[in-house]
């Protein structure tokens, strides 16, 4: 037997019976109305009669009724309970509302008796919600009478009458006699009462079932599965009007194909009309009834008008039966946040895929449009962008770098500098995969434009090659000054400079030595002069005031007159500290007093040692006056700022060089060595030597001072009392200026020789004279030979020089310090003198004299005892021969041979 569906009646706003048959064709299988008031949602519409036709008989359904039919499935956002009710108990439902419904408005009774088996026809339209149960074929030479309409009345249900239900599909099973075959008995169905002060049956208002028109197939074919669903959410219609008459059941029966047509028409009607404010407008329009039998009995179609709603009043509380669909819990519309959910998770993790695998599919890839110091590198793979950028960057990496500072260019060499570009390092960050940063995905997609290459830099480097441009991309400012031009005073403009600013230029070509263009221009700062034009202008008023007029020098009641030129010559403007100051020169001023007041000073005599009974004696020294210079200076320049240009100075007292006390700490107390020599007859040497002993005499030789015998000796010249007397001048003796001090030479150089002292400078003569000691003599020629020794002890070396007895003496004062011994070594390589003829003009004749010979003199020097130093001196002499002036004798021929 075919599955019928369900066709949902709208319930009105008063209580409805859904009392149906309850005979004892229940147990065999006859429709038991099985329905739960609170699960059935319907729309109300007008109830029309409709006959029970055949599948043979279907006429054409015309456009009316599939509109009337279109919303009699219900929807899918009801909640699960009322898809169970429905399942179970629709079909007795609406036997019950036909039954029941009588009224001033209300349908035949003949229509409503017809109505109470008939089963609503199934909608052509997909429900929203279908069942998974695969449909039960139509069972041939089967008569299965329509199911009654179903009744929206709330009437209890009988807990003892099961609801027989479809293998196929779970629809209640209706069983109907087929043609030759009784039907079974039926039993009037016991209506429960309902609520006080209303008879049971039906009551006053009942839904009205729209009328199902059932299309017939062609030919029999599997019925499709009945819709499950939910009804769309109740709309209720209340109609005043009469209380309901509770009109019996009919027994169960066959129904008349007009008594169906009728019902199926009503709960179409009240099924658009409820469904049309939810989702019916997408369902198809037509309902088909389903076909019991190829054999039915026809029916003539008799059309049926929609009557009027009638008026509803409350439902009254009925009891049901439980259903296995109570263990669930009512959809309250709060579940459907996990479908929700879900769809978004499944949105969200689309995306991300998406988003992953394009991530992937262009990590090595640059995005496009991307250029790196003006190479174009956008959709290269990552090792062709680095192969690009290295042949292309490749000159701008290590040729100099052309930079500018004020119009000033200079050059930096990127290597020496240490500047390196990275091409691999600046592909790696335009390529490869980091899901965390979607830029980079959105840089494919919307492309790049210039990117910053990635370099390197040795700061250490670059900052000694900023260093090194700071010598020539550099002005030094100019000071303003203020000089005197002929005894005019005039000034030159200070002028601002400026140099590289050294961290300014290193940022900068730090970041873009590679992406700049040449030349790169540098920061500079200004360098501001330490003479501002202010300062000048200052100075250059005050100058003008100094020469403005003489000045005069006051001084113990004498003046001198300092006139413009003077002031200008000896006045200058010194930078410090930022200005410029008037400087006097106040030793060229006290030259100018003095020339004009030689007699304004008394000189001083300084302490000096003087020999009174042939020992030191030191002689106080006596001070003088004098004019402080600085003295001078400061009172001329201050005279030159004030209206009386007069300008007062002080005699002061002027301190002798040596003082008594300096002299006594030299410790010049006693002999520390002396030495003589003998003179000879020759007069004019004895007056060249006196004069010179007198001239070296009182020599004070302070410690580590060097003693010269040319300076203690002066100029040798008759003005200063010398004579010209025999010497050896390039071999020769002839008379010379000085002739004789060479004896002086050597006994000072031996009386230094035994106190210790350095040796520094001296020369044997060249023929050796017996008044000297041999090895141990020192020649003198000024000008060319001089004697020199140094006073290496802590001490004063005091020389005294005097002629006496036909002998010079030299002695040394002072404190005995060294003690010296002395080495003379034998003679050696002694040649005899011989004759000589000389044709020179200055010949003096000679006769013989010593001969000639090598000797070799050792000093040793003792401190305390301790040997401290030895030194060796040798020298050669050569013979005095016998000089003949003239040309030698001619040789006497040999006698001739007989």
């Amino acid at each position: 037997m075919a599955d019928q569906p369900v066709a949902a009646g709208a319930v009105a706003d008063g209580a409805v019976d859904d009392t149906g048959p309850t005979d004892q064709s229940d147990a065999d299988g006859t429709d038991e109305p099985v329905g739960d008031p609170q699960d059935i949602d319907a729309a109300v519409a007008d109830e029309a009669p409709s006959e029970d036709m055949t599948g043979d008989e279907l006429p054409a359904v015309d456009d009316s009724t599939s509109d009337a039919s279109t919303d009699i499935h219900a929807s899918a956002d009801t909640d699960p309970g009322t898809d169970a009710d429905l399942a179970a108990g629709t079909g007795a439902d609406l036997a019950t509302e036909a039954d029941a419904g009588t009224g001033a408005d209300s349908v035949p009774d003949d229509v409503a008796d017809a109505g109470t088996d008939a089963e609503s026809a199934p909608t052509d339209a997909p429900p929203a919600e279908t069942s998974d149960a695969p449909p039960a074929p139509t069972t041939p030479n089967a008569t299965e009478p329509p199911t009654a309409p179903v009744s929206t009345a709330a009437a209890p249900e009988p807990p003892s009458a099961p609801v027989a239900t479809s293998a196929a599909s779970g629809t209640p099973a209706t069983t109907e006699p087929t043609a030759g075959t009784a039907a079974p008995a039926t039993t009037t169905p016991t209506t429960p009462e309902g609520p006080a002060g209303q008879p049971g049956g039906r009551d006053d208002a009942t839904a009205v079932i729209a009328p199902v028109v059932a299309a017939a197939p062609s030919a029999p074919a599997p019925t499709p599965p009945p819709p499950v669903g939910t009804l769309a959410t109740p709309v209720t219609r209340t109609v005043p009007g009469p209380a309901s008459t509770a009109v019996a059941p009919t027994s169960a029966g066959p129904v008349t194909p007009s008594v169906t047509a009728a019902a199926g028409a009503a709960a179409a009607a009240a099924a658009t009309g409820a469904a049309g404010t939810s989702k019916a407008e997408a369902a198809p329009a037509v309902a088909a009834a389903p076909v019991a039998s190829a054999t039915t009995r026809q029916q003539p179609q008799t059309p049926v008008q929609p009557q009027p709603p009638i008026a509803s009043g409350p439902v009254p509380p009925a009891e049901r039966a439980e259903s296995p669909l109570d263990v669930f819990e009512a959809e309250d519309g709060k579940r459907r946040w996990p479908k929700r959910l879900l769809i978004v998770a499944g949105i969200v993790v689309a995306l991300g895929a998406a988003y992953v695998g394009a991530s992937y599919a262009l990590a090595d890839t640059v995005p496009r449009g991307a250029t790196v110091a003006g190479v174009d590198i956008g959709g290269l793979s990552s090792d062709e962008a680095v192969a690009r950028l290295d042949t292309e960057l490749a000159d701008a990496t290590t040729q100099p770098i052309e930079v500018v500072a004020n119009d000033v260019q200079a050059t930096v060499d990127p290597v020496a500098a240490g500047l390196a570009f990275d091409s691999q390092a600046t592909v790696d960050e335009l390529t490869g995969v980091d899901l965390a940063d979607p830029a980079r995905l959105w840089a494919h997609l919307a492309g790049v434009g210039p990117q910053d290459p990635v370099t390197s830099v040795d700061d250490e480097a670059l900052s000694a090659a900023i260093g090194d441009l700071g010598t020539s991309l550099a002005l030094a400012p100019v000071d303003g000054t203020v000089v005197f031009v002929d005894a005019t005073p005039q000034s030159t403009a200070a002028v601002d400079g400026w140099n590289l600013d050294q961290a300014g230029a290193t940022d900068v070509l730090a970041a873009d030595w590679l992406v700049a263009a040449r030349p790169i221009e540098l920061p500079t700062a200004t360098v501001a002069p330490d003479i501002t034009q202010e300062e000048t202008d200052a100075a250059l008023v005050e100058a003008r005031q100094v020469t403005s007029a003489p000045v005069t020098v006051s001084a113990e009641g004498r003046t001198a007159l300092l006139d413009a030129a003077t002031l200008a010559a000896n006045s200058s403007f010194v930078p410090v500290d930022g200005s410029l100051v008037l400087q006097m020169n106040g030793e060229g001023l006290t030259e100018v007093v003095l020339a004009q007041l030689p007699d304004l000073l008394t000189q001083s005599a300084d302490a000096h040692f003087e020999f009174v009974n042939d020992a030191p004696v030191i002689v106080p020294g006596i001070p003088g006056t004098s004019l402080d210079p600085a003295a001078v200076a400061t009172s001329v320049a201050t005279a030159t700022a004030a209206a009386d240009r007069t300008a007062p100075v002080e005699l002061v007292q002027a301190d002798p060089s040596e003082s008594t006390a300096e002299l006594e700490a030299l410790g010049v107390k006693e002999i520390v060595s002396e030495f003589s020599t003998p003179l000879n007859s020759e007069p004019r040497r004895t007056v060249n030597i006196t004069n010179g002993a007198s001239k070296i005499s009182g020599t004070l030789i302070r410690p580590g001072e060097t003693f010269s015998l040319t300076e203690a000796l002066g100029p040798i010249d008759a003005a200063h009392g010398y004579v010209e007397a025999g010497a050896i001048v390039s071999g020769e003796h002839t008379d010379a200026w000085g002739g004789g001090l060479s004896q002086v030479s050597t006994t000072t150089y031996n009386a230094a020789f035994l106190a210790g002292f350095e040796d520094v400078e001296h020369r044997p003569h060249s023929e050796w004279f017996s008044r000297y000691p041999e090895g141990r003599e020192a020649t003198i020629f000024t000008g060319t030979l001089d004697m020199r020794w140094k006073n290496n002890t802590p001490h004063g070396a005091l020389v005294q020089a005097w002629v006496s007895g036909g002998r010079v003496y030299v002695r040394v004062w002072g404190t005995k310090y060294w003690t010296v011994e002395s080495i003379t070594s034998p003679r050696s390589g002694v040649v005899s003198p011989t004759t000589v003829y000389s044709q020179s003009p200055t010949c003096e004749p000679q006769s013989a004299g010593n001969p000639g010979f090598s000797v070799t003199v050792t000093r040793k020097t003792y401190l305390n005892g301790a040997l401290e130093k030895t030194e060796s001196n040798s020298w050669r002499y050569k013979p005095q021969n016998k000089v003949i002036c003239g040309a030698p004798p001619a040789a006497t021929p040999p006698p001739a041979t007989p």
